[in-house]
């Protein structure tokens, strides 16, 4: 690897259901440069694992012994109603007590020891496969992800947030043509299109975001070789390609409604103004 070649520890998460697809290779070929370079690499192939994307009431596992009828109740009038699952509180709670989902504690222990993420995915309908997003549910729960400190009341987001530090790359395929992607795709271009990801989840917890990686055309490529060569290049920045420069949060950029001033980028609409420069 070229650049800074101190050895760090990177997670692969990765949603794709055949291990010899374009993605599986591509994992592969990826995962394998990583380690020859001597950075460990921890991985998560959600399939694989059987992962369940579904967040429900056992992920604020502390609602258990509240949700049981009593042993002596003899009718339904006895029987005490479930407590309701306040999604956020419950998994923060859940999270902070150490009673959440074994599942869900080991994918945020990989993701506390990663100093970069490399997020795998087929673009499916514009967006991650189900099993992907429900992994974010899941694990980038409140208390863990985001949140507020609570000695200081400081919000734990953006340039704030707890992931400050690490380091985060999309690696995704997809059928459109280059263009379609590019600036004046009918698509539209990658980084508006994935900003849900990049700029809603990767920023906001605190992550510096690089340019995602794609290989469009994913049905019709005859030269792997390339494709695999071009994912190389990009891995072997991973610690110092240049990033996104999404703008700060709480440096003066947005109002206390967390709009852009009307100083900045007056008359612009749109994702990009959330972008310096």
């Amino acid at each position: 690897m070229q650049g800074d070649n101190t050895p760090r520890t990177v997670l692969w998460l990765s949603a794709h259901p055949e291990p010899w697809s374009l993605n599986g290779s591509l994992r592969s070929a990826g995962i394998t440069h990583l380690r020859e370079a001597g950075h460990a690499v921890l991985t998560s192939d959600l399939y694989a694992m059987g992962w369940d994307p579904v967040l429900n009431r056992s992920d604020g596992a502390h609602l258990a012994s509240t949700d049981q009828p009593s042993a002596e109740a003899t009718d339904t009038d006895s029987v005490r109603a479930p407590a309701r699952f306040r999604v956020s509180a419950d998994t923060r709670t859940a999270q902070v007590d150490g009673t959440q989902p074994h599942e869900i504690t080991c994918e945020q222990e990989k993701l506390q020891r990663a100093d970069a993420v490399v997020v795998q995915f087929p673009l499916w309908w514009y967006g991650m496969p189900a099993i992907l997003k429900g992994w974010f549910d899941r694990v980038f729960v409140s208390g863990f992800a985001f949140g507020t400190d609570s000695p200081t009341g400081r919000r734990l987001r953006f340039e704030q947030g707890p992931f400050a530090g690490k380091r985060a790359l999309v690696v995704t395929t997809l059928g459109d043509r280059p263009l379609a992607i590019g600036p004046r795709g009918k698509s539209g271009e990658l980084r508006e299109l994935l900003f849900g990801l990049l700029h809603g989840t990767f920023a906001y917890t605190g992550m510096s975001v690089l340019e995602p990686f794609a290989a469009p055309s994913a049905d019709r490529i005859d030269d792997f070789d390339a494709v695999r060569d071009r994912l190389v290049g990009r891995l072997d920045g991973l610690f110092t390609e240049p990033v996104i420069p999404y703008r700060p949060q709480f440096t003066g950029d947005y109002t206390p409604e967390w709009e852009l001033a009307p100083r900045v980028c007056p008359d612009e609409h749109g994702v990009r103004i959330h972008t310096a420069g």
